[in-house]
């Protein structure tokens, strides 16, 4: 469930905090608070958005083919093609961030045209400027995650990311409040903060004996068949962002319900709940495709089976203890966000649906983790537009203006596609012809091998 960023797929939350991961709160009044190193300016919530949506979340997209890839050729002990996959993925991204750049550079003039106050648009437009470095490392650093994911060498990730985050602290104190530049000044720490990322996992690949077999620096055969990875990177983008984007348009369609700012506060602090819980998803679904994709690619279908079986086990327990312990603390967790009676209220009541949301995203997340394994990648794209946009948003209009239950009624809808999307690819799993899988796991493995054709 998105509320948005990187994965450890994907990555640590650690990571995520690198993105801008300050989250808005909204109080009944309509005030917009930021919590992080700069807050207080309406512009950086505008930001932020056009930021996720047109940056970031891509690269985390496209750079999830590369546990499809990357994943079955460490299985299939094809350790040289970890690092092609890599460079491959690494071009691609860096092509694509260039009109995403373009895009955030001109995202002053754009809200502007969208009928956004001149200050708040041109304040978001200076931000994104500012921040163009960092969408670069962005997606270089989603393909040195994956290079080491899909071996199993996350420790390095781990340190990394909190190295980093320690260091962002420093940088951001420094550049924001000591130097002046306010805004600009966390805009630029956050890019010196990725590149610094960037910087110790690259050293990490090019040094450490850990990837000696993986990484055995720029290869000319980089520069060929780029399309094998294309072909899994765009699906695997749109899969992703159909999902986050549907949350967006909830938060958009709450702002239409009757008290609005009520409705905006409450679904703000249910979707930062909600992200906080889904990192923990994220971590099994990096687990499970990382695991699905060695089994196949060695050849091994009942190790893949079997090890689905087991994090849908984990998924479930861990939903459960979430659910549970969501309940319990319902009565308190609003005062953690807002003084207003009438928020705490709301956000009590809204607790039970988050609880069966963050339960169901758990075991989509893991099924999702698999999918990527396999390499499901276009298939699905369709049952997330069909979860989401067919099911999930029509279910939530319904359920919100037709029938007025409000901000409760926008989530259930989520829950309608949640549940969906689940039902679906449990039957997909369901159906599997695992040998048939792993057979097409070693025809693409061997498709893509450069050794294989000679050169």
């Amino acid at each position: 469930m998105p509320r948005k960023m990187d994965t450890g797929a994907e990555k640590s939350s650690l990571e995520s905090h690198l993105i801008l991961n300050q989250e808005r709160s909204h109080g009944v009044d309509g005030e917009v608070s930021q919590q992080g190193c700069f807050c207080g300016e309406d512009f950086i919530g505008e930001a932020k958005k056009q930021l996720w949506l047109a940056g970031p979340l891509i690269a985390l997209g496209m750079g999830s083919a590369l546990e499809t890839l990357c994943g079955q050729a460490y299985g299939a002990k094809q350790y040289h093609m970890l690092g092609i996959h890599t460079q491959r993925a690494m071009l691609t991204l860096l092509t694509v961030s260039i009109p995403l750049a373009i895009i955030w550079f001109y995202t002053g003039t754009l809200l502007l045209s969208l009928g956004q106050d001149a200050e708040i648009s041109a304040g978001a437009g200076t931000f994104n400027r500012w921040m163009i470095p960092s969408l670069f490392a962005y997606g270089l650093l989603q393909c040195l995650n994956r290079l080491l994911q899909t071996q199993n060498n996350v420790f390095p990730m781990m340190l990394s990311s909190g190295a980093t985050s320690l260091l962002h602290i420093l940088v951001c104190w420094g550049l924001v409040f000591k130097s002046g530049l306010g805004s600009k000044g966390a805009a630029l720490a956050i890019t010196i903060s990725n590149w610094i990322n960037v910087f110790l996992l690259a050293i990490y690949v090019e040094y450490s004996p850990t990837c000696t077999k993986t990484w055995t620096g720029f290869s000319k055969e980089a520069l060929h068949d780029i399309f094998s990875f294309v072909k899994l990177a765009v699906p695997s983008a749109i899969m992703i962002c159909l999902e986050y984007w549907s949350f967006e348009m909830v938060v958009l369609l709450s702002g239409l319900l009757p008290n609005p700012k009520l409705e905006a506060s409450v679904l703000s602090i249910s979707l930062n709940t909600c992200w906080m819980v889904y990192m923990i998803s994220v971590g099994l679904g990096g687990t499970i495709s990382t695991r699905v994709s060695n089994e196949l690619g060695a050849g091994r279908p009942q190790g893949a089976r079997l090890a689905i079986c087991v994090m849908i086990i984990i998924a479930l327990s861990e939903g459960a203890a979430v659910g549970i312990t969501t309940i319990l603390v319902r009565q308190v967790w609003g005062n953690l966000y807002s003084n207003e009676e009438e928020v705490i209220t709301y956000v009590a009541n809204m607790m039970p649906l988050l609880a069966l949301s963050d339960f169901l995203d758990g075991f989509q997340c893991v099924l999702s983790g698999a999918a990527r394994g396999c390499g499901w990648q276009n298939l699905c794209a369709f049952i997330n537009l069909g979860a989401y946009y067919v099911v999930a948003i029509p279910s939530a209009v319904l359920l919100a203006f037709i029938f007025h239950i409000g901000g409760m009624g926008l989530w259930m809808g989520i829950i309608c596609g949640l549940v969906m999307q689940v039902v679906a690819l449990v039957s997909v799993n369901a159906c599997t012809d695992w040998d048939r899988e792993a057979a097409k796991a070693i025809s693409r493995v061997k498709e893509t091998d450069i050794d294989s054709h000679g050169t």
